[in-house]
C-alpha cells in the first residue's frame, strides 16, 4: 500500500476520486482508501501521519521518491497527465520519449507529491494474463 500524507483530506479525495477516477473503497473518516490494481492507496492526514511516523510533519523539496503509474499508450501518458492537470495537479515535465526506451511525463497533485505517468514498450507490469495462466492465447487485459 502507498499511504499519502495530505493537508485536506476532502479535497485530496476530490481529486483522486473524482479527477482521477481511482475507485474509492469503503473507509473511516480519517482516512480514503483507494483500490489500484496490484496495490492500494491510502490518504491519510498530514498531521496525524507524521505524529503517527514521530516525524515533523512539515518539510520542503524533493522527498527523494515519485510515485510511478505505468499504463499502455504513449496517448494513455498525455490522457492522464492532461487529466491529473484538469483536476488541479500541476504538470512538472511534459510527457516525452525518454532515454530508457519508453514515454514518460510527471505531474504533482495538490499536496506536492510527484508522480510519473509512464509507457514502458520494453514490459508491461499490470496484473498477469489470466489466458496464458491457463494455457491460453489471449492478449494480457491491461488496466490502468
Amino acid at each position: 500500500m502507498i499511504t499519502l500524507a495530505v493537508r485536506d483530506l476532502e479535497d485530496s479525495i476530490r481529486f483522486y476520486q473524482g479527477g482521477l477516477g481511482f475507485p474509492k473503497m469503503e473507509s473511516p473518516p480519517e482516512v480514503a482508501f483507494f483500490t489500484l490494481n496490484g496495490t492500494w492507496l491510502g490518504l491519510y492526514g498530514r498531521e496525524a501521519l507524521a505524529e503517527d511516523a514521530q516525524i515533523p510533519s512539515e518539510g520542503s523539496g524533493f522527498g527523494g521518491f515519485t510515485i510511478s503509474h505505468n499504463v499502455s499508450s504513449e496517448s494513455e501518458v498525455d490522457e492522464v497527465l492532461e487529466l491529473a492537470v484538469s483536476a488541479g495537479a500541476e504538470l512538472v515535465k511534459n510527457a516525452q520519449k525518454v532515454f530508457w526506451g519508453g514515454y514518460s511525463g510527471y505531474f504533482k497533485d495538490p499536496d506536492g507529491h510527484i508522480w510519473e505517468i509512464a509507457h514502458n514498450p520494453l514490459f508491461w507490469v499490470g496484473p498477469k494474463d489470466k489466458q496464458a495462466e491457463q494455457g491460453g492465447d489471449g492478449d494480457a487485459e491491461e488496466a490502468v
